[in-house]
Order: C-alpha cells, then sequence, then structure tokens
C-alpha cells in the first residue's frame, strides 16, 4: 500500500495515495479517506474542546486511517479507542498511532459487537453511507455523548424516497428546505433508537454541509428524558401547491387543510422539531476557535455564526424559489430580512443555504417582504 503523509490541525498521519482520475478518489484507495471531511473532523475537534464535562474517553468506532480518533487524541487529550473491522485498516492505523506518538487502544471488531459488551462516554459513528445500521449499537454503547454522521443525502433528503424510508423509518419530502428535512430526519431516527432504552437526546451542535450530515448528541438517562425526547418527534406539514407549510408535533401526522389554497397538507418526517443547536457551546467554540489550528477555520467560523443566529423553526423558505412563485425578481436577502424585522416577526438566515430565510411570520409577512419589500 502506497501512503502520503497529509497533515490536519496539528496532527501528521499516512493515508493510502488515492488514483485521483477516478470520479470519486476516496473509493480509489484500499482503506477509505475523504479530505473533503476535514471541516466534519476539525468541527468534532472543536467540540470535543468546548463541550462540558469533556468526554472521558472517545470511540471512534470505524476509524478506517484512523484520523478522527488520532485527532481527538492528539489534540483535545482525550483517552481514545480506535476500532475498524478491516485488517488492511487496523495495520494502517497502527502505523499512525506509532507515528504520531499517542497512547491509543487499537481494536480489531465489527462495531455493533463490540458496542453491545463495551460502553465508552463519547461514541462516534461514521460510516461510508448510512449510519441506520450501526445506530442501535451506539445508542446502547455510549454513555453520555453521541456522535453521528450520514452521507447519505439523498434519501434523507426525499430524493431516494424508499431508500430513506427503509433506513429511517421516516417519509422525506424532496422540498426546497430538503438540506433541513435531511438533518431533522436523521435526528429523529437516532433520537428514536435511543428512547426505547429510556434514555433521552439533547441536541448539541447539529449541521448540515453539501454532501454530509453530522450530530454532536448528549444522551440522557431515565423515561422522563425519553419523554421529553419524545415530545420533540413530530412533522413538518406542507402544501403541495404553494410554500405554506406548519409544523405538527406528535408521533401521527394531523389531516390538515392548507388555509390557502385548500389543498390537503402532506405529511414530512417524522422529524426533529425545535433546537438543534446548544447555543451558550456555540459561543464556547467560536471564543476558541481562533487559538485552534484548524485548516477549515474560516469556513468553521462562518457555519458557527450562522448556526447560532439561525431561529429553531423545522423548515425555511428559499427566497429565490419564492420570488419564482410569486412571479416577481428577489430582493437582496438583507432587505427580506430587514422588512421582516420592521413588521416585528423574527427572521434569520440559516446555514443550510445561501438563499434560505427562517421567519417565525405567517406566509403573508413573507409575501410582503419580497412582492413589496418597502411598504411596510
Amino acid at each position: 500500500m502506497d501512503l502520503i503523509e497529509v497533515m490536519e490541525g496539528s496532527t501528521a498521519f499516512f493515508v493510502p495515495v488515492q488514483d485521483a482520475q477516478t470520479s470519486f478518489p476516496p473509493g480509489s484507495a484500499a482503506v477509505f479517506f475523504n479530505r473533503k471531511m476535514e471541516l466534519n473532523r476539525d468541527a468534532t475537534v472543536l467540540f470535543c474542546s468546548c463541550v462540558e464535562p469533556t468526554p472521558k474517553d472517545y470511540l471512534d468506532a470505524m476509524g478506517a486511517t484512523g484520523v478522527r480518533g488520532l485527532r481527538v487524541a492528539h489534540e483535545c487529550g482525550i483517552p481514545v479507542t480506535i476500532n475498524d473491522r478491516d485488517l488492511r485498516a487496523i495495520e494502517l492505523i497502527q502505523k499512525n498511532i506509532e507515528y504520531t506518538g499517542c497512547a491509543i487502544e487499537l481494536l480489531h471488531r465489527d462495531a455493533r459487537a463490540l458496542l453491545s459488551e463495551r460502553q465508552f462516554d463519547a461514541v462516534d459513528l461514521d460510516p461510508f453511507g448510512t449510519p441506520a445500521p450501526f445506530v442501535d449499537a451506539g445508542a446502547r454503547g455510549a454513555r453520555r455523548y453521541l456522535f453521528v454522521t450520514a452521507t447519505d443525502t439523498a434519501p434523507l433528503c426525499g430524493a431516494h424516497l424508499k431508500a430513506g424510508m427503509r433506513r429511517y423509518f421516516a417519509r422525506p419530502m424532496n422540498t426546497e428546505y430538503h438540506a433541513e428535512v435531511g438533518l431533522r430526519t436523521l435526528l429523529s431516527f437516532v433520537a428514536r433508537e435511543v428512547i426505547k432504552y429510556d434514555r433521552g437526546v439533547e441536541p448539541l451542535f447539529c449541521c448540515s454541509r453539501e454532501h454530509f450530515f453530522r450530530l454532536h448528541l448528549r444522551l440522557k438517562d431515565g423515561a422522563r428524558a425519553a419523554d421529553q425526547t419524545l415530545a420533540r418527534i413530530g412533522y413538518v406539514l406542507q402544501c403541495p401547491k404553494c410554500p405554506y407549510r406548519e409544523e405538527s408535533p406528535g408521533m401521527i401526522p394531523e389531516r390538515t387543510i392548507c388555509p390557502h389554497c385548500n389543498a390537503p397538507l402532506e405529511p414530512i418526517g417524522p422529524l426533529w422539531l425545535g433546537a438543534i443547536n446548544d447555543h451558550a457551546l456555540l459561543a464556547r467554540m467560536q471564543e476558541r476557535l481562533d487559538a485552534m489550528e484548524l485548516g477549515t477555520k474560516k469556513e468553521l467560523d462562518k457555519l458557527i455564526a450562522l448556526c447560532t443566529e439561525e431561529l429553531d423553526t423545522s423548515s425555511y423558505y428559499d427566497y429565490h424559489v419564492f420570488a419564482q412563485w410569486l412571479k416577481v425578481s428577489p430582493p437582496e436577502i438583507g432587505v427580506v430580512l430587514e422588512q421582516l424585522h420592521e413588521a416585528g416577526y423574527a427572521a434569520s438566515r440559516v446555514h443550510y443555504s445561501g438563499t434560505g430565510i427562517k421567519t417565525e411570520g405567517p406566509l403573508i409577512s413573507m409575501i410582503d417582504a419580497i412582492r413589496n419589500p418597502t411598504m411596510f
């Protein structure tokens, strides 16, 4: 296996040489490594440096090159276990452990079997594709923190509907706010896997990028915590003919008619409703970011700022799509936000999209802000 040295954060390690001529270079190597996930890994290193209390130990359940566990050990000082079921990955991880000089436990196990036998304070599930087959084991094996990455964005967003239904026991819909649908579908699925063990979920830092969804969650023990989590699961009811939508808490969606065009609203979900980020933690992460040695620092700073600003509503409007529906030219996004604020409604940008707007105002407030942006 031909190797090259890579540096992420302050951690140097080896990865297999990839064929840059293929459509997906990470798939061309004997052991998987995706350079485009550096922001995902940077975010986890920053998170683990700021979350209180600090994880007592951490499992990188599907290590591959071991990069995520290596960085948590080297840059956060947390005791780390790295696991993988592929012998080629184990050999490479061992080389990387020796190269970094960190005292890391290395295991050659199926992650689901391992998490049925041992518990870790923080469990990180970062498989290739869907995490769905591993979340139940993660819910049992994580004492306090559970981190989950999903890269099967099409099923979660509703573009591959049947796959999304099979994997996540949900009915997504490919709307203009599909990135939020995907993230909240994943969070709802994880929450439902956790609550069956009389445990609850507290989202701490959850985000979506163009090629992945990422959850950083705190788990809480007890039936009361599970019931509080259950109360956050529900649906977005979307009109198929106009931009109107509304939230509907509960495991069974209501049958509702659109108040604007009388079409039956279509349920999307079950989804997680409400907050997906802890703002106090985001503030600590933003404050610490300048002192961190991270390759995606500027991008991460922007992401955290947008997550801090973002309202907790479970959908957003793409105001360009909205303007197209109104058959008008869209004004600047800042103008739309200003008009919504002047009309007395909370409104924010979103981290999912440069043209996304969240507001607690009714549909007519968006219509007025886009069609008549100076008439308030």
